[in-house]
C-alpha cells in the first residue's frame, strides 16, 4: 500500500451503491445512512466506523491541491496550541529520549518539532509530503497521528501498520474530530472536507483497542490514545 492513497477510482455516483464493506473491519452489514450532493455516506453496526462511498474519493492530485490550500505553518502560536492539546497528554506518559514518529506530519512537521523540543528523537512521513519509506521499516516508543486518520483510505491496514511499528508499551496518539449525532451529519463541518473519508466514533476506537488488546485513554476532547500492553 502506498501511504494513506490506496487504489481508488474516483468515478462518481449519482445513486448509493447495494452494497458496501466497512474499510475497517471488513463487516459487509454497512448501511447508505446519509446522501449530499450525490456524495454518499456509509454506516457500520459493528465497529461504527462512517465513511464515503469508496468510488467517490479523491484522486491524489486533486487531495493534493486540497492540502496545500491549509495553513498549517510550525510558527504560527495558534496551530501550535491546536497540537498541544495532543502533544500534552502524551508527553505526561512518556519517560525521558524517546523515539517517535509523526505519521501524516503534512508539508510542515510542527508537532514534530514539538515533540524533539520536549527532547525525544522524531522521524516523520507523510506519503505527499514526506513519503520516507526508510522509516516505516522501523520500530518507535510513540507515534503520532494528527489529523491523518480521517484520511485513510484503508484504516484497517493503516492501523495495523501503525500498532506493528509501536514498541511494546508503546503509545499510538491520535487526533481527529469524533463523529457523535447522525442527524448532524450533512452539515458537519468536518464531513464538509473532501479530503476526510472516514470519520470514528469513540465506539470505533474502543473497537480498535479491543482487537489490538491496548489500553484506551481519552484525556480531552478529540485525543485518544492508545496503549501497547
Amino acid at each position: 500500500m502506498d501511504g494513506f492513497q490506496a487504489v481508488a477510482s474516483t468515478m462518481q455516483s449519482d445513486l448509493p451503491a447495494s452494497s458496501q464493506a466497512c474499510p475497517l473491519c471488513k463487516s459487509a452489514q454497512a448501511e447508505c445512512f446519509c446522501s449530499v450532493n450525490g456524495q454518499h455516506y456509509w454506516r457500520c453496526p459493528d465497529c461504527q466506523l462512517r465513511f464515503l462511498q469508496t468510488n467517490q474519493r479523491l484522486g491524489m492530485e486533486q487531495e493534493l491541491a486540497h492540502y496545500q490550500l491549509h495553513n498549517n505553518d510550525p510558527a504560527d502560536h495558534g496551530y501550535q496550541s491546536f497540537l498541544l492539546r495532543l502533544a500534552e497528554p502524551l508527553l505526561a506518559l512518556l519517560p525521558a529520549h524517546c523515539s517517535g514518529l509523526d505519521y501524516g506530519c503534512g508539508p510542515g512537521p510542527a508537532l514534530a518539532q514539538m515533540l524533539a523540543a520536549a527532547g525525544h528523537r522524531m522521524s516523520v512521513y507523510d506519503p505527499l509530503f514526506a513519503a520516507h519509506a526508510s522509516v516505516l521499516e522501523q520500530q518507535y516508543d510513540f507515534i503520532t497521528c494528527s489529523e491523518t486518520a480521517e484520511h485513510f483510505f484503508r484504516p484497517d491496514q493503516e492501523f495495523e501498520r501503525l500498532y506493528n511499528m509501536l514498541r511494546p508499551n508503546g503509545w499510538l496518539a491520535v487526533m481527529t474530530t469524533l463523529q457523535t449525532n447522525d442527524s448532524r451529519f450533512a452539515n458537519w463541518h468536518y464531513r464538509r472536507d473532501p479530503t476526510h473519508v472516514c470519520f470514528y466514533q469513540t465506539a470505533t476506537f474502543a473497537w480498535l483497542a479491543d482487537l489490538y488488546q491496548m489500553q484506551l485513554l481519552l484525556p480531552v476532547a478529540n485525543v485518544i490514545l492508545l496503549h501497547k500492553r
